[in-house]
């Protein structure tokens, strides 16, 4: 796995002094966000002013989607249990300590059976260690919990079985959307809750989809979209190339452009010239992680990009006064123009 760019330390000083709001009031579809504002279009006149255009305006509620089981069973050859195979083929690939992976296995397999209608899976237990503690690298509060708790669950084990027992105290069902939502921003009350459960999600997706396929972890695509989360709560910038280039943040195309552009994969810089330079992903086809899904008309101009996830979902700089976040990439009524596949 290759090493983060400076850009995201930097990143993350910025994205603690970010005012611009992530959007925190749910509703029934799911999140209301303003419409975004389609790029600057190449040219050495001033950069006019954005005009707000259709499109997807919700984050629907969901969970991550299912994950790779975690092995179970009596030792076999050389006296590693079926669990410990499991995460130290997995923890590469996923870039998360073998001893935290193997702990947030054993959170889902207890909760299994003290609250088997929680349906907690390990891999938001890892997207709750990544945004606390980058999974307690360097001796942290691995899963954030209160100080008093973490002293007396110092183990990756006891941690992921404190919040697992936090996260289905409730009686939610975190298999489904509406419960995931409100257990997460239970367990991280504050200021941040809307940031840090983005965070989560994000990651949590990241890992379950890896987890069904772990050759793909070194891939252009993969970098990319690890390079795209590290900006979440980052303001739109309109025409900002991020932080490397003495910009606060990025627009929609900066965004996806810089995220290749760490992959070692070149983008044109504009959402429209993306859309016509890259492979189209079939209609008939959900993109992938790491596809580019586009917004416009082709046959005139595609005004906004953004890097999917996977589960319906995209990383999105959306408009002025929005932080990038994690937005459902296709609604009815929008002007979704179709995918693209740079690597």
């Amino acid at each position: 796995m290759t090493s983060k760019p400076t850009s995201w330390a930097r990143g993350a000083a910025l994205r603690g002094l970010v005012a611009l709001p992530l959007v925190a009031g749910l509703v029934t579809a799911g999140w209301l966000l303003a419409d975004r504002a389609p790029e600057p279009a190449p040219a050495p006149a001033p950069v006019p002013a954005p005009v707000a255009q259709a499109g997807p305006s919700v984050l629907e509620v969901s969970a991550p989607v299912k994950a790779q089981e975690p092995g179970q069973g009596a030792s076999g050859q050389g006296g590693k249990s079926p669990l410990r195979q499991w995460a130290d083929q997995l923890a590469g690939p996923l870039d998360i300590p073998a001893d935290a992976l193997v702990g947030y296995a054993n959170g889902e397999l207890a909760l299994r059976s003290e609250r088997p209608s929680c349906h907690l899976s390990w891999v938001t237990l890892a997207g709750v260690g990544s945004a606390a503690s980058d999974h307690g690298r360097g001796g942290g509060n691995l899963l954030g919990l209160p100080p008093a708790q973490a002293k007396k669950a110092a183990a990756p084990d006891s941690a992921s079985l404190a919040a697992g027992r936090a996260l289905c105290a409730s009686g939610a069902d975190l298999g489904a959307g509406p419960g995931w939502w409100k257990a997460i921003a239970a367990y991280h009350p504050g200021s941040e809750t809307e940031l840090f459960r983005q965070r989560v999600l994000g990651m949590a997706q990241l890992y379950a989809t890896l987890s069904l396929d772990p050759a793909s972890a070194g891939s252009a695509r993969v970098h990319a979209t690890r390079f795209a989360l590290g900006q979440l709560g980052l303001p739109y910038v309109w025409g900002g190339n991020g932080p490397d280039a003495g910009a606060a943040g990025f627009d929609c195309s900066g965004l996806t452009k810089a995220s290749y552009d760490s992959a070692g994969v070149a983008l044109p810089r504009t959402a429209d010239s993306q859309f016509r330079a890259l492979p189209p992903v079939p209609a008939s086809q959900e993109p992938r992680l790491g596809d580019l899904v586009f917004y416009g008309s082709p046959a005139t101009r595609i005004h906004h990009v953004g890097l999917y996830l996977g589960n319906g979902l995209m990383i999105n700089a959306p408009t002025e006064g929005q932080a990038i976040q994690i937005h459902t990439y296709h609604s009815n009524g929008d002007d979704y123009a179709g995918a693209g596949r740079p690597a």
